[in-house]
């Protein structure tokens, strides 16, 4: 039988043995596409994990924490960070460790404390970006890199740190959770990473015992919670809170460049921006998968999975899903408004989504398109998409209408 007849798994499920993990690095939605004809779940060998391709499927996985658990993702977060983080956790543990920053999270909260700051680092942005000019400049190097880390430190207070150093973090804590290859030098990134956030919170978590304000490494040092599991959670906030704003920055350019009559109704309608935001992360999802352990014997689907089977929720499949969003494959701020699951869904949606859409879809990339007339990726110069796991633009140059 060959590989288009769908060969069945043990469970039932169709097993997809053409996937190429070089493809899905550079491009997963030809895959995804063709992983979906197949049905809403399919084994991938290579991965050795059920894909959830479907949007209410991935909804329906990620609201049974009974039957499909969230501790897969502790495995990778203990490779990474040093020990399970809350987003590797079931309830109860994950609302202990998510409760201490709830309030600094809530979007009247964030407006009337984080956003000022938030305004503040994207104009120190715009002036880097502005210095290095349309010629040369990267989106990514020159502005979101730098911004997401500012807004990071701030947030998690984590004073001392440099935005270099957080970048590098971010970057290696990420690397080495989507390090299925167990790639030596990933690995020891990741170590070094570790040992040097873990040397500034040894300072800092009693400095805020004595000195608490609003940020989240206070929150968390005056929780009561154990030492590693304040550490850990600092650590995973700093590997997911400044890739995908990084990300959603350089996607929303790279979407509106490439759909310019989206960019005139913006210019038009400048109250559509947080709309656009949620379009782009439906759009290029910047996380792709969440993996979850079933606990025991069920139908899924129509498959059967044993215990101990990982499973899936692939939310950049479940954004383009057809059955939910008409034309998925296109750039739409005006398409019916549908919950997207960019930010996961359930007790686990990220914690941090109303920062994000308010630090990067209501101020920095408005503010960019206000000051740079004509802003684009500059199609003169190599652009480039990278990764599945963690999906972004990789090189974002860009060029604007000088004065």
């Amino acid at each position: 039988m060959t590989t288009t007849d769908q060969p069945l798994s043990a469970g039932g499920a169709p097993t997809a043995d053409w996937v190429d993990l070089g493809e899905l690095a550079r491009d997963p939605y030809d895959t995804y596409r063709r992983l979906r004809e197949m049905g809403p779940v399919v084994w991938v060998p290579v991965l050795n994990r059920y894909l959830c391709l479907s949007y209410s499927g991935c909804r329906a996985l990620e609201a049974d924490q009974e039957t499909f658990t969230a501790t897969a993702s502790a495995l990778a977060s203990t490779r990474a960070l040093g020990g399970p983080a809350m987003l590797g956790k079931d309830d109860p543990e994950h609302a202990a460790e998510r409760a201490p920053i709830n309030r600094s999270m809530r979007p009247k909260n964030v407006r009337e404390f984080w956003a000022p700051l938030f305004e503040r680092n994207a104009r120190m942005g715009l002036d880097e970006l502005s210095a290095v000019g349309p010629e040369a400049a990267d989106l990514n190097r020159d502005f979101a890199g730098p911004l997401s880390a500012r807004n990071l430190t701030d947030m998690v207070g984590l004073k001392g740190a440099r935005p270099a150093d957080m970048v590098r973090w971010s970057h290696a804590f990420t690397s080495e959770q989507a390090n299925m290859q167990e790639i030596p030098a990933i690995r020891a990134d990741a170590e070094t990473a570790r040992r040097e956030v873990d040397e500034l919170l040894d300072e800092l978590i009693p400095y805020y015992r004595q000195h608490p304000d609003s940020s989240l490494a206070s929150a968390w040092a005056n929780s009561g919670l154990p030492r590693d599991d304040v550490y850990a959670n600092v650590k995973l906030t700093i590997a997911g809170g400044l890739n995908e704003p990084k990300h959603m920055v350089s996607t929303m350019v790279w979407a509106l460049t490439d759909h310019p009559h989206q960019r005139d109704l913006l210019s038009a309608e400048p109250g559509r921006w947080a709309e656009a935001f949620d379009e782009a992360i439906r759009w290029v999802s910047p996380i792709a998968i969440l993996p979850r352990i079933v606990t025991r014997p069920t139908t899924f689907e129509g498959v059967d999975l044993p215990v101990g089977a990982v499973v899936c929720p692939v939310i950049g499949a479940a954004n383009h899903d057809p059955d939910v969003f008409e034309r998925p494959e296109e750039f739409d701020l005006t398409r019916p408004r549908v919950s997207h699951l960019g930010f996961g869904s359930g007790v686990h949606q990220c914690a941090g989504h109303w920062a994000a859409r308010i630090g990067i879809g209501e101020i920095a990339v408005p503010m960019l398109y206000r000051e740079l007339p004509g802003l684009r990726i500059d199609r003169r110069r190599p652009a480039s998409w990278s990764g599945w796991v963690f999906r972004g633009v990789e090189t974002a140059p860009v060029t604007w209408d000088a004065a």
